[in-house]
């Protein structure tokens, strides 16, 4: 297997309240949510960087297309991380998914290994880390 990740889906309780958060308020792009027409195929995609896209399907769908039970999430499961050019974005974005609803979850500091970082919840309890790398260089 090659290592090509093209679709992160989250589950989600709300489609709309998800679209507002974030296509409105933190502004990624989308053609807002599609596939209503089908039964359980309600969903949202994002546009990310390189191709990848953020894929947002109601918890209750995912359920019925694996065959598997809607059981209680962790947010400690999994994080998204979301990498910029400088500590000052970091704030910013910070500050941007606040104003959005977010739950700051850890503000922004000082990480141990050098760099600078804070973590945030959206509306569905995804956590979301967003950090300065130094080590990292962010082509926009």
């Amino acid at each position: 297997m090659k290592a090509r990740i093209t679709v992160i889906t989250l589950g989600v309780d709300d489609l709309q309240r998800s679209l507002v958060f974030y296509r409105d308020s933190l502004g990624l792009p989308t053609q807002g949510i599609i596939g209503t027409e089908f039964e359980y195929g309600a969903v949202i995609f994002f546009d990310l960087n390189a191709g990848v896209k953020l894929a947002l399907w109601p918890r209750s769908s995912i359920a019925r297309d694996t065959g598997l039970v809607v059981g209680k999430s962790n947010a400690t499961e999994l994080t998204l991380g979301h990498n910029v050019a400088s500590k000052a974005e970091v704030d910013a974005v910070m500050e941007q998914a606040r104003r959005a609803g977010a739950v700051i979850v850890k503000p922004a500091q000082e990480a141990f290994w050098g760099g600078y970082a804070g973590y945030f919840q959206d509306p569905d309890g995804h956590l979301w880390e967003v950090v300065w790398n130094p080590a990292f260089d962010i082509i926009e």
